[in-house]
């Protein structure tokens, strides 16, 4: 636990924070005042000596002069607030592991008007680092087994996947990470900070980002026994600096939205002693909109984002070469699983599929992943799923399971027993016809022996199956988070199509959704 006096809590670490925070708010505005005052002395001043006539047609003169010289001078059409800094002065905190920072010095959008920003513009809260870049320089300590320094390193892609070398093409080894999964809460940040719609100025905004990492901070206190308050804490803090910001009480939050980095019952506890922490329940928390790896399928407010892959393109180029890649790749096996059977579960159905899959007499390949010898991916897996033209994916611990995305990614055609695994989180990124991309099996029909999976797949011709297969690699961009700090040049990464879905959310709820 974390006791409230610790000098290192999170508590005492946000009042430090604040302080200069202040200070500097004090600072600017007193610096402000002290102009208005000066002025206001030397008007005073000037009224009051004499020759007021040969002072009034000097000035006179001088607007006249001052306006002939303006007019054949051409403007750029730009807006910048008054008393608002310039995107040069403003700070953002650098939120990375490695020695790479973000700078506002050459990323800062500019402010002038852009068509591909009439859907909004977000502002990007400024938070104390409490919130996000002190979680990460505390990567030694964010599980009880082992660092993930490794893990959130590389602007939270990883470490470099050099070991897919003889199993991807050469050109596209810089594009692959170990990526782990819980890892949105950084890429959104990275990627916000440079997004061409970002605002400095909060009046104009539309929506506006909490860069809070919810899902690393709460990860460090879910196991050995924390107590609810340890679970709790950050999410507490941030909820009440938040609903500090003047404009959070504009809309109560409502055009407010945030990332968390792990599936929604992480943060969805009822009872003290229950699993996870409480977050989605803390007052302040209600309205706002949460991008998750997994949604609660009837909470509004939820948004199913895909999982982090492995692959992060540079460029529009790397992604259709991979498209090309997968396309053309030559696949001898009908159907894949990848997966651990659950030992400790009466009729797991994972250890069915594995038991399918051997009795299938060569159709089916299997990678079994006990003992985490899965975990963030690996090349069997890689290999398994461009092998294949069909990959099973039930449920993992939870509905969902980054394996789907990893399947898609191979140009395999993703099979489902739960409707819950995909159908009904990830709306924005998939298609609304699910029979176009992928095969619904009953699970229960598995069951019970009256439907045989190897059966059910065999059924669909070659035909068929060429034109799912280029479905799925058509959703290829949609599912990926891209390296570039800009994104890609045409394609729409996974990034895109959320940011571009909340905008839309905003404008929807601003005209009839209430809760």
């Amino acid at each position: 636990m974390l006791p409230v006096s610790n000098p290192s809590s999170p508590e005492r670490l946000l009042k430090k924070t604040r302080t200069p925070d202040t200070t500097t708010a004090i600072d600017r505005k007193s610096s402000f005042n002290s102009l208005n005052s000066v002025g206001n002395r030397s008007t005073y001043i000037a009224a009051s000596r004499s020759h007021c006539t040969w002072l009034i047609l000097s000035l006179l003169s001088l607007q006249l002069i001052l306006f002939l010289t303006l007019r054949s001078i051409p403007f750029p059409h730009r807006h910048i607030p008054l008393n608002f800094p310039s995107p040069a002065a403003v700070s953002v905190p650098a939120i990375t592991t490695t020695t790479t920072v973000i700078s506002t010095s050459s990323s800062d959008p500019p402010l002038s008007s852009d068509s591909r920003c009439d859907s909004g513009r977000v502002f990007v809260y400024d938070m104390p680092k409490i919130f996000n870049q002190v979680i990460l320089q505390q990567c030694d300590n964010l599980n009880p087994w082992s660092s993930r320094c490794d893990a959130l390193s590389n602007d939270g892609f990883g470490k470099e996947a050099t070991s897919l070398r003889n199993v991807i093409p050469e050109d596209l080894v810089q594009s692959w990470f170990w990526t782990d999964q819980f890892v949105t809460e950084i890429i959104f940040h990275n990627r916000i900070l440079n997004h061409r719609c970002r605002t400095l100025d909060p009046e104009s905004a539309t929506a506006f980002y909490i860069p809070f990492y919810a899902g690393l901070a709460v990860g460090q206190y879910l196991w050995s026994n924390y107590a609810a308050a340890d679970r709790d804490r950050h999410c507490k803090m941030m909820t009440q600096w938040v609903k500090d910001q003047p404009y959070w009480n504009r809309s109560n939050g409502w055009d407010h939205f945030i990332t968390m980095g792990r599936i929604t019952w992480d943060f969805r506890r009822s009872k003290d002693e229950d699993w996870g922490s409480n977050c989605i329940y803390t007052p302040g928390m209600r309205n706002i909109t949460r991008l998750l790896i997994e949604r609660n399928s009837w909470d509004h407010f939820d948004v199913g984002v895909p999982y982090p892959t492995g692959f992060h393109p540079r460029s529009d180029s790397d992604v259709v070469r991979w498209q090309d890649f997968v396309r053309n790749r030559r696949r001898e096996t009908l159907f894949c699983f990848a997966g651990a059977p659950r030992a400790g579960i009466q009729n797991d159905f994972r250890g069915l599929l594995l038991r399918h899959c051997e009795e299938s007499r060569g159709a089916c390949r299997t990678v079994d992943c006990t003992v985490g010898k899965c975990s963030n991916g690996s090349s069997a897996i890689l290999e398994t799923f461009l092998g294949s033209d069909f990959c099973l994916q039930p449920r993992g611990d939870s509905f969902t399971r980054r394996s789907i995305f990893d399947c898609m990614l191979a140009g395999s055609i993703p099979v489902f027993f739960w409707r819950r695994t995909a159908y009904m989180q990830y709306q924005w990124f998939l298609p609304d016809k699910p029979d176009s991309y992928s095969v619904f099996i009953d699970r229960n029909e598995v069951k019970n022996g009256t439907t045989s999976i190897k059966e059910v797949l065999e059924r669909y011709s070659k035909e068929d199956v060429r034109k799912m297969r280029e479905r799925v690699i058509d959703l290829i961009p949609n599912l990926v988070y891209a390296k570039s700090p800009n994104g890609l040049e045409s394609f729409k990464d996974a990034f895109d199509v959320a940011i571009d879905g909340v905008f839309r959310r905003f404008k929807e709820q601003e005209n009839w959704y209430k809760w």
